[in-house]
Parts: C-alpha cells; structure tokens; sequence
C-alpha cells in the first residue's frame, strides 16, 4: 500500500501552499543523491517526496488526492500520480532547490542532469475524454483508443549545439558599477538540452518530429467519477533530442443510464406498479449494472416504500465495498377509467379497506432512511 503523501512530506492535511512547497524542499535537500551518491533509500524517498509534491501543489490534483486516495490516480493500466523518474523530478521541480546544491541551475551533475545545465527536454501532454457507461464503470474496462501523438521521426540524428558547446547554457559578463557580473541561462539555440538537428527525413517537422496515430490500450479502473481525470504515463508527444515523454490524461465522462441514477456510489431505480399489483403483491424484473434480476413485491406494499439491494451499487473507487441499488416503489394512479372501474371504485370508497390507515407505530420516512443507512 502507498505511503499517504501528507505524511511523506512531514505537514497536515490544510497545510498551505507554501507550506507545502517548503517542506517539499526540506525533504528534497535531505534526500537529494549529490547529498547521498549510492544510497538507494535515499533516492526513493526523494522520488516518494517529488511525487507528493507533484499532486498536493495542484489544487485540483490535491482535492481528488484528498477526496479519492491513491485510487484517484492508480489503475491496472499504468495510470500514476506520480511513478516519477529521476528526469520528470529534474525538469519540472528544478526552482525548487534554489541554489542548494551550487551552479548549473542548482544540480552538481548528478546522473546527467546538471554539467552546466543541460537538460533533456519533456513533450507535451495530451488530453482525451473517454465516455463510459454505468455498466463499465461498475465492473471497470479497458479501452483501446487512437490517439495523436508526435513521435522523433526514424533516421533523425542530432548533433552538439555549437552556441552552447553542450552544455545547455550561455553565460554573459557584464560590467556593472559594482564590477564585472556573470550571469547564466538556458541556451536559446537548443532549448538548454545542448543538442541541435543534424539531419531528418523530408517529412518531418523542424523538430524532427512526425505526426502518428496509435492504438493505445488504457484499463479504467471500476468506481472512476465523471469529471476524474486518470493519467497514463509516457503516453503524450515525445520531445526532440531523445527527450522524456509527455503523459496522457485521460478525463472520465458518464453516459446517462436509462433507468438507473448516480449518487455516490449508490444507484436510484423507479418502480412503477398498479394498484393491483400493489394490493395483491408481485414480482418485477429490474435492471442493475451486473444484469436484470427479479425482486418480490409484498401484498399491501405503500406508494414511497424503497426497497434495498446492497452492493448491488457502484463499487467504490477506495476499495470499501459496493454501494446499493435504491428500488423507489410507485404505485401508479390511472388516469381515466371505465365505467365497470368506476363503479368498482366508488363501492370501495367507503369500504375499510381502502380507507387509509397509517399505523400508529410507523416510523416517519426520514427514520425509515436513516435505519436504511445504519
């Protein structure tokens, strides 16, 4: 099981922003690898920390997180908040550290990362939206989806950038009233990756990148919500330059159900019956997300009655069981009738049994829901 992301960084769970982002940078400091070469302990809590921050510094990320759990973010089809590597942490939190660790844009040169600033470059992400119907998101599903994404073009080759010699940097000097300042940054001709094209085919972009259409196949876990957004690493537009790969992120839309409605991880179904039916009892059949199945209706059953399923509902997306299937019964009213059922009505109208006679003892509808509940 993952280690809760609050208590990875130290802090509580209404910590501010910047609260948040200081402990991150306490914990990145500590378990930094310059700090700890060798020390594969190290290097996992500074991945553990990266990918705490990485969803409690998004505010949206951070309210699914705090709403969902891991489950928000972890499925069966590599969908991760986090599952970040040593690049993703580099290229995307690198202010963080300040000048903690030296020149070069904070890092001494650890694996790659720092010799003056190099850095690898990420792709864009993409974005799809999946639409899914109850029955899929009750027992979880896979999709095979076409997606666009840009991909480095075969036969493109690239060669070190001669503005920056590699490096990934320029530095300036300039003179100043308190004396000669250097100063450095990203260079403009590579992008600070230190790698220029050297050759690619016709049909590829000024990047050496090409336009393709792949089938990718995306597992959704079961309990998803419409509006989550589940991502799945490595997938989005690959970079120049043999860079790191944008994600995509996949945003979950339900399908309206004929008969069945959402709540939670509840479901509401209307049950209409006659008024025979109600008087006499019955058996209906009824939808559910795993089919159809017949449930009884007793002799006498009253208009408003709500019959409970369990776990006949949504499973929930934490793993705490199922929800349930709520029947509503409502006894349908005719609204015209034939003179023999007129008739049969008005000589009933004053018969005791149809006169109506709510048991002293019944509890009110709202303590019948709330026993429903515990």
């Amino acid at each position: 099981m993952k280690e809760d992301y609050y208590e990875i960084l130290g802090i509580s769970k209404d910590a501010s922003s910047a609260e948040i982002k200081k402990a991150y940078r306490k914990k990145a400091i500590e378990f930094h690898p310059d700090k700890n070469p060798g020390d594969a302990k190290a290097e996992e809590m500074f991945k553990k920390a990266a990918e705490a921050y990485e969803v409690l510094s998004d505010p949206n990320k951070k309210a699914r997180y705090d709403q969902y759990g891991h489950q928000a973010f972890d499925g069966a089809g590599g969908f991760s908040g986090g599952g970040m590597n040593m690049e993703d942490i580099f290229s995307q939190f690198g202010d963080i550290f300040g000048g903690a660790f030296g020149g070069g844009g904070g890092f001494s040169g650890f694996s790659g990362f720092g010799g003056g600033g190099q850095r690898r470059m990420k792709g864009s992400n993409l974005r799809i939206r999946v639409s899914l119907t109850l029955e899929e998101i009750a027992n979880g599903v896979e999709k095979k989806i076409k997606v666009k994404r840009k991909k480095q073009a075969q036969g493109t080759t690239y060669k070190t950038c001669t503005t920056c010699n590699g490096s990934g940097q320029v530095t300036r000097i300039t003179n100043t009233i308190l004396g000669r300042m250097q100063t450095s940054s990203a260079c403009n001709v590579c992008g600070g990756s230190g790698q220029i094209i050297d050759s690619k085919p016709p049909n590829a972009d000024a990047n050496g990148m090409l336009m393709t259409e792949e089938t990718i196949s995306v597992k959704i876990p079961a309990g998803v919500v419409d509006g989550m957004q589940l991502k799945v690493s490595g997938k989005g537009n690959e970079a120049p330059g043999n860079g790191i790969a944008g994600d995509l992120l996949v945003a979950i839309e339900e399908k309206v159900h004929p008969t069945l409605q959402r709540e939670g991880d509840n479901l509401h179904y209307d049950l209409y019956i006659s008024f025979s039916e109600a008087a006499l009892g019955t058996s209906k059949e009824i939808d559910t997300v795993t089919g159809k199945v017949r449930i009884k209706i007793d002799e006498g059953v009253q208009s408003g009655k709500i019959l409970r399923l369990r776990n006949k509902g949504i499973p929930s997306i934490n793993g705490y069981g199922s929800g349930d299937l709520l029947v509503h019964v409502n006894v349908w009213t005719p609204k015209s009738l034939s003179k023999e059922q007129k008739e049969f009505f008005e000589k009933m109208a004053n018969d005791p049994n149809f006169i109506p006679k709510p048991e002293t003892d019944d509890k009110s509808f709202f303590e019948k829901v709330k026993d429903m509940f515990s």
